[in-house]
């Protein structure tokens, strides 16, 4: 490159800070000095050039020079102002999204940083945004579960955002979580769509025509808008659609230029108004024929699952399963009903269900798993845990929406009665419709089985008590007073516990769980990695409620995602988290020990490939070295001290 090139930017770039500036520099006394000497070589330079004057060759005359004047193009090229530098701009499609995002009921973003979505990203926290907190997360899975543990306890998505194909597949296994649970996600996913905008590399193997095909099968909608008025139009009708029952999350592709790009006619462009929509109800008459059902059981039972998407839910229920005084057996996805109510009858099911003449399933997902007993042996079987002649009636919203490939809606139940419309919305007239046909014979038949569930309550409680003693005094602690021991020091407190291990039935049947928040069900997926980041999110929504939140969770659970420790610290986000650390994925070394015993092969290698030691993981240390505090392992001696 010529000398001058290389010096013309660097002089240019000074130069463009303000003319004011230029002027004062130009009349300081060291650039005269500077333009002096500059003069003087030229005028020094001239004079070696010329000839003397004795030795001068006279020179032919010269025809005189007849200068042109200059055209139209020279004339504006030297007297219009300089474009203006290409790399800068007033607007961005991303600004625009902000607005669109800001109508919505959302107050935070999860995100792990990407150049697909960077314009959205500038556009937040430098525009006019005063609406969404952006949380920083090392992991798309951990943005997600986030996301589906807040939603549970707040009763509205948060949004996430992932960079193009790779960070799609990253959540992807979250966002099944949150379809099976029927809980809304707000998934925003950047993409660069136009082949001719890619950057050769990462831009081509980050990038897909459709993103959503990768998570169709679990999402319940997509779509991947070509234009700003698009993307405000999918914007609203992603909201609305994940939030109306049965609800689930859903997925919009960000084109980065669409984002990055300035806005072109922006008085055009408007934003749909959101318009809250009413859940579907159970057909009238249907909702009849249930309530005579039940009115005239000898034995009703009532069985839920995710029923309650708010705290109306929870009194809902209460107040049918009172009017009927019937048994409940609730399959805990959601908080449904108080766990010490003398009607809940979750841990004496089989007893119940032997002797129920009409059983209502409420936003069940599983009811064949509930009224069948399932073997598994060398030759899986099964055996019906009902009674033949027994009336199955079910209501709830998931027969409105299912997909076929993945399966999450279960083994197929032969039911009598089938209402399709949200639970919640549909149990005040069905609670109507009953007490309508209630006389007073009736009423008194109510009231005798209603003190027979309740004394079977109270021994239920006393044997939870009795059983949690086993073990008492053992290493290592055992999870029934692990729980117990938690709950001495919380009772008091308004608590919320967000998260459980597997199989950890104690908090069900030793706390007194009676409020909405009080329970958060679990994953809906059963995958792994759900707990911490769920627990978490879950505890930001409890954060502005001033709520204590409490989690248990596995070891190898934690393993999966430990930077969801690093978020919760750095966002200043309160949460006791008690990891049950049994140094292994242990359903599985159980399952690999009955395995073992059916070939006669001898237990003694079930822990390879199953266990989490050699070295044994320090997890208070981990905690610590994520900005959390941390201590343990905890033993009996101080379990009660710490």
């Amino acid at each position: 490159m010529p000398t001058n090139q290389m010096c013309a930017a660097p002089f240019w770039l000074g130069c463009s800070r303000s003319e004011e500036s230029m002027k004062r520099r130009s009349n300081s006394p060291d650039v005269a000095r500077r333009n002096f000497l500059k003069g003087a070589s030229v005028a020094g330079a001239a004079a070696l050039a010329a000839p003397t004057a004795a030795n001068a060759i006279p020179a032919p005359p010269q025809p005189k020079l007849k200068a042109t004047l200059p055209g139209p193009l020279q004339i504006a090229a030297d007297t219009q102002p300089p474009n203006k530098d290409p790399a800068t701009q007033t607007t961005s499609g991303g600004d625009f999204m902000v607005d669109v995002l800001k109508t919505l009921e959302i107050d935070y973003l999860a995100m792990n940083c990407a150049s697909s979505f960077r314009g959205l990203h500038e556009a937040i926290i430098n525009g006019k945004n005063n609406k969404l907190e952006i949380l920083t997360c090392p992991h798309e899975e951990i943005a997600v579960a986030m996301a589906h543990g807040y939603a549970k306890i707040e009763g509205k998505p948060m949004a996430m955002i992932c960079h193009g194909v790779v960070g799609l597949q990253h959540a992807t296994m979250a966002m099944y979580n949150a379809w099976c649970d029927r809980v809304p996600i707000y998934v925003m996913g950047g993409n660069i769509v136009e082949a001719n905008k890619r950057m050769a590399g990462a831009e081509w193997v980050h990038s897909a025509i459709d993103i959503g095909a990768l998570t169709r099968d679990f999402t319940k909608w997509d779509d991947q808008p070509t234009s700003l008025q698009h993307f405000a139009e999918s914007a609203v009708r992603a909201y609305k659609i994940a939030m109306t029952p049965p609800m689930g999350p859903v997925l919009l592709s960000l084109d980065a230029e669409l984002q990055e790009n300035p806005i072109q006619e922006a008085e055009a462009l408007r934003i749909p108004k959101l318009a809250k929509v009413a859940p579907p109800q159970g057909d009238s008459g249907m909702i009849a024929e249930a309530a005579k059902l039940l009115a005239g059981a000898e034995n009703p039972v009532i069985i839920c699952d995710r029923l309650a998407r708010t705290p109306a839910g929870l009194a809902r229920l209460v107040e049918l399963a009172e009017t009927l005084q019937c048994a409940v057996i609730d399959n805990a996805g959601r908080m449904n009903f108080p766990a010490r109510h003398p009607l809940n009858m979750s841990f004496r099911r089989g007893p119940v269900l032997s002797q129920a003449d009409v059983i209502l399933a409420l936003e069940m997902n599983d009811l064949w798993g509930v009224l069948n007993q399932f073997s598994d042996r060398i030759v899986r079987s099964y055996r019906q845990v009902y009674k033949k002649d027994a009336k199955v009636v079910t209501l709830g919203s998931r027969d409105l929406y299912l997909k076929a490939n993945y399966q999450d809606f279960a083994r197929f139940q032969e039911v009598d009665l089938a209402i399709a419309g949200d639970g919640e919305a549909s149990l005040p007239a069905l609670t109507e419709a009953v007490k309508r046909l209630i006389d007073e014979g009736r009423k008194s038949a109510y009231d005798a089985r209603g003190k027979k569930l309740a004394a079977a309550r109270l021994a239920m409680i006393e044997q939870a008590k009795s059983d949690a003693t086993l073990g008492w005094d053992a290493t290592p602690i055992t999870t029934a007073r692990m729980c117990a021991e938690v709950y001495a020091q919380i009772k008091d407190e308004d608590w919320s516990l967000v998260g459980n291990a597997i199989r950890n039935v104690w908090p069900l049947r030793l706390w007194d769980i009676k409020k909405s928040y009080q329970w958060n069900g679990s994953s809906g997926g059963a995958g792994v990695g759900y707990n911490a980041p769920a627990s978490v999110g879950a505890a930001l929504a409890n954060k502005r409620h001033g709520r204590l939140t409490v989690a248990f969770g596995g070891d190898g659970d934690l393993m999966f995602v430990p930077g969801t420790l690093w978020t919760a610290a750095h966002h200043r986000i309160p949460l006791l988290y008690v990891v049950h650390n049994n140094r292994a994925y242990h359903q599985e070394v159980m399952y690999l020990t009955a395995m073992a015993a059916r070939h006669g092969r001898g237990v003694e290698n079930a822990h390879i490939g199953t266990t989490l030691t050699d070295p044994n993981i320090d997890y208070a240390t981990v905690a610590r070295g994520f900005g959390v505090y941390g201590e343990g392992p905890i033993d009996r001696g101080s379990v009660q001290s710490r």
